[in-house]
């Protein structure tokens, strides 16, 4: 029996997902620019940022998984040409401006001491004029944390913050700073009205029911089907004030009630969403990838079950402090625990399990080629090492070694053909 046209099976709605999330279209083939950081942001509508730099920062890989190698300072470009802001999206962000007032309701809750920060809110009653003071600061320049005069000593421990940098967060949060990243990562915090294009700043500020509503339709976008907590989640909604708005945008024709194969919960497929026949290509995946950071659809997707355990201690780790899902050919395969040793210019993978019911010979020689390309963004001279942990590490150091051979020996064979072909090239003959 046909399956209804509301009803879509889990096949298919894997490849939406991968369709919404930018995995359906190959990677560029030539040189990477704006345009394509853009066409990333179109899909994936925002890119966590993390601090962990065991690896490399965690908003430089969704880009990398998508588009290959590039330039690595392709956000930087993004936010200095006003494409982007950094925000309070689904954790701390990476946003397309265009979102900035669709966010001004939660600027507002934090002014007014609602919201999950409420904490930070506390110094703006409780501190008004060190708050003041921090302002006035930022309007004569720009700042980092550390320059700020009369901010207070910081407490004890990694979020015991100082007074001035608690304030600078409150106005953040609030909207009435804005900041951009510097080459250490540290937070520059400036005027908007310095920073962001003035047509973004002109405009108006929607209701913030209609707000939510256009917040929810991003993440069905990026999504292309997800259940309510999966369309609240992705720019961190409250789940039960979403599902009426949810019920409105269906009542609206901006969203088609749906259900899927295996998923307990009702779903909610975007009008526009892609139904790609196949998905090819292979990428790592960060553990912050906007993917795979909804842990519980992961495994209801993919039936591939993923927790991070950066907090967990090192004896009770199953698979190992910063693991990458491997995403290839639209099937999350296999996971590698990988770390930048950047003294020795070598990619260090310190674990590598594989899924069940894998072709071994396949993958490992697809992550090998990927691993490759991942040293080779990272400026990792001296490539991929491989130790002996996890159900896939023998095969992998294996494929690894392989790889290398057939690297040097395609190096050398163009070295030696290369002199015999340079009159070629240049008379336009090759």
């Amino acid at each position: 029996m046909a399956a209804r046209p509301d009803e879509l099976s889990l096949d298919l709605a894997r490849r939406i997902a991968l369709g919404a999330q930018g995995f359906a279209r190959p990677r560029p083939t030539g040189a990477v620019d704006r345009r394509h950081g853009r066409k990333v942001l179109d899909h994936v509508g925002l890119i966590q940022i993390d601090s962990v730099n065991v690896l490399v920062r965690s908003q430089e890989l969704p880009l990398f998984a998508r588009l290959g190698h590039h330039r690595r300072d392709l956000i930087p470009q993004l936010t200095q040409a006003g494409d982007l802001f950094e925000y309070w999206g689904h954790e701390a962000s990476h946003l397309p401006v265009a979102l900035q007032p669709f966010l001004r309701w939660r600027m507002d809750d934090a002014r007014n001491g609602r919201g999950t920060w409420g904490g930070v809110a506390r110094i703006a009653r409780e501190q008004a004029a060190l708050v003041d003071r921090v302002l006035d600061q930022v309007r004569e320049r720009k700042l980092t944390v550390g320059m700020l005069d009369g901010g207070g000593e910081r407490g004890e421990g990694m979020w015991a913050w100082s007074p001035g940098k608690m304030a600078l967060e409150y106005l953040f949060w609030s909207g009435q700073l804005t900041a951009r990243r510097g080459p250490n990562f540290e937070r520059w915090y400036d005027l908007p009205e310095r920073a962001l294009p003035a047509a973004v700043l002109d405009a108006p500020t929607p209701e913030p029911r209609e707000a939510k509503k256009e917040l929810l339709l991003v993440g069905a976008r990026s999504h292309g089907v997800g259940t309510a907590k999966d369309l609240a989640d992705y720019l961190r909604l409250n789940i039960p004030e979403s599902r009426p708005l949810l019920a409105e945008l269906v009542a609206e024709g901006r969203l088609l009630p749906v259900s899927v194969e295996g998923w307990a919960q009702p779903a909610f497929l975007h009008p526009e969403a892609r139904r790609p026949r196949w998905v090819r290509g292979r990428a790592l995946l960060s553990p912050f990838d906007s993917l795979v950071w909804e842990r519980a659809r992961t495994e209801r997707i993919w039936g591939f079950r993923y927790r991070i355990e950066i907090y967990v201690p090192k004896p009770k780790r199953v698979h190992g402090y910063y693991v990458l899902p491997f995403l290839l050919d639209g099937e999350l395969v296999a996971r590698v625990d990988l770390k930048a040793d950047r003294q020795a210019g070598r990619l260090l993978v310190q674990s590598a399990f594989g899924e069940d019911a894998i072709d071994v010979g396949h993958v490992v020689g697809e992550l090998a080629a990927e691993l490759a390309e991942l040293a080779r963004f990272l400026g990792l001279a001296d490539g991929v090492s491989v130790q002996p942990r996890g159900d896939l590490a023998a095969d992998l150091a294996t494929a690894v070694t392989r790889a290398r051979r057939r690297s040097r020996w395609a190096q050398r064979r163009w070295s030696a053909v290369r002199p015999s072909t340079e009159p070629a090239v240049a008379r336009g003959t090759a």
